[in-house]
């Protein structure tokens, strides 16, 4: 899906803060404000030099490499990036990420983010967190095979919080990072894939069952009974419905299957039902002794 490119700056007055919405019932859940799940002011955002251009506040002619503290562990890598300073509002509908010094942003649909995923700056002490993008944003006319994704990556600032004892300090940026990528995956998930119509064969699938039955709306395989409130016509095919008045005729006292109207149907063939005696078996030359017919002696029984 493709994004929308914005010339002004969101305002958080527009959004209903997560903890407010989750503190009270909606009056609606149609309408109102979209839902702000994460908000941040100057984080940093990187993409490669090659895809310079393909966002609004990433110009063809951007210079500005990536500064520090980060920039340390990316082992020359940041020749080949290029960073803007951001404001990240995270909200039900989109993922607006807008830069003040450009004067732009985009509002990105969920579909369009194809990868998301924490990835580590460096090791040891000098380690850093950021979210790493995959961005799609093709129409969807294309060739499935042949689109491009670009690469965005975003560090989180660090937070200055009121200090309410001696011991408080600045919240983590990682854990800042862990906010973000939490958020970006709930709202995510408020926006699943489209269903394509081309894989959506139920309608092939279904058992169609001829005369007079009706399936009970939002059930499978619950039919409505008659009109006098008895039971659903028999399914074509089976013996009717077992119930506590005609359950003898399938099972005896015992629970063992009988069968409808106490035996099987149709003649079985002959010897069916004796039992045969050893000596009878023998006789026969039953469990591979004897000679057949070709004078090869068979495996010999084993008792």
């Amino acid at each position: 899906m493709m994004p929308t490119t914005i010339r002004s700056p969101p305002s958080v007055a527009d959004y209903t803060p997560l903890s407010e919405y989750q503190s009270q019932t909606p009056e609606t859940f149609h309408g109102g404000n979209p839902v702000l799940h994460y908000h941040a002011i100057g984080a940093k955002a990187w993409i490669p030099k090659s895809q310079r251009g393909n966002l609004p506040f990433f110009p063809a002619d951007l210079a500005s490499e990536p500064t520090g503290p980060e920039s340390s562990v990316l082992n020359g890598a940041s020749e080949d990036l290029v960073e803007q300073a951001v404001d990240l509002f995270v909200t039900s509908e989109t993922f607006t990420i807008f830069c003040p010094n450009s004067e732009s942003g985009i509002a990105i649909p969920y579909q369009s983010i194809t990868l998301h995923a924490i990835k580590n700056l460096g090791s040891g002490d000098q380690s850093y967190q950021s979210v790493y993008l995959q961005l799609d944003f093709s129409d969807g006319a294309g060739d499935d095979e042949t689109f491009d994704t670009l690469e965005l990556t975003i560090v989180p600032p660090a937070r200055q919080e009121p200090a309410a004892t001696a011991t408080d300090s600045d919240v983590d940026p990682q854990t800042e990072t862990s906010k973000l990528f939490g958020a970006i995956s709930d709202c995510s998930n408020l926006h699943p894939d489209p269903v394509d119509d081309s894989e959506d064969e139920d309608g092939e699938d279904r058992i169609v069952f001829e005369g007079d039955h009706h399936a009970v709306e939002g059930f499978s395989g619950v039919f409505v009974g008659s009109s006098d409130g008895g039971l659903p016509p028999p399914l074509p095919g089976s013996s009717g419905w077992i119930t506590a008045e005609n359950v003898h005729e399938y099972f005896d006292g015992e629970g063992n299957w009988i069968g409808e109207g106490g035996g099987v149907n149709g003649e079985l063939g002959e010897g069916a039902g004796r039992v045969h005696e050893r000596e009878e078996a023998d006789a026969d030359d039953a469990n591979g002794q004897g000679v057949s017919e070709d004078g090869d002696n068979k495996r010999p029984r084993t008792d």
